[in-house]
């Protein structure tokens, strides 16, 4: 998708998409997490790990882990962002804390830090228990102008 400075903000779009009015972003239903509750500079999304979602050892893979944390923080860095504006994720980081075969996991990111050019966003997943299963960070790089709009 492209942002031009016509379209609505990328807060507007997740307050859409969260009341089901927007579809959720393809990467979303590929892997079937979705957005639940967000805020400015926070978001909850939830997803439900199964045997789809699995390494050759049987459980949850790790990529699956990284893709909904990034999602996670990706969202709550763009509730953040004003019209026009966009983001680039430039490094992230987890550790994987707990093994998971099936659950419903809970990825709950929140925005750190937000300078005018990068920001640090933190995420925590979570089993149904409420216990850790990933620590993930992010940094982000907010696009503007031709940037924002891939060029």
């Amino acid at each position: 998708m492209s942002i031009d400075s016509h379209m609505p903000s990328l807060s507007a779009t997740l307050e859409q998409m969260r009341q089901g009015k927007a579809s959720p972003p393809p990467i979303a239903q590929l892997i079937g997490f979705n957005l639940t509750e967000f805020g400015p500079g926070w978001t909850r999304v939830e997803f439900e790990a199964g045997e789809r979602h699995a390494n050759p050892m049987g459980t949850l893979h790790g990529g699956i882990l990284c893709d909904i944390a990034d999602a996670a923080m990706g969202m709550a860095y763009a509730s953040q962002l004003g019209e026009g504006e966009s983001f680039t994720t430039l490094e992230l980081k987890i550790n994987f804390l707990r093994p998971v075969w099936q659950a419903k996991l809970t990825a709950e990111a929140k925005v750190v830090h937000q300078g005018h050019t990068t920001g640090l966003v933190e995420c925590d997943i979570l089993d149904e228990r409420r216990r850790l299963v990933a620590k993930v960070s992010s940094t982000c790089l907010t696009l503007r102008g031709q940037a924002a709009r891939g060029r």
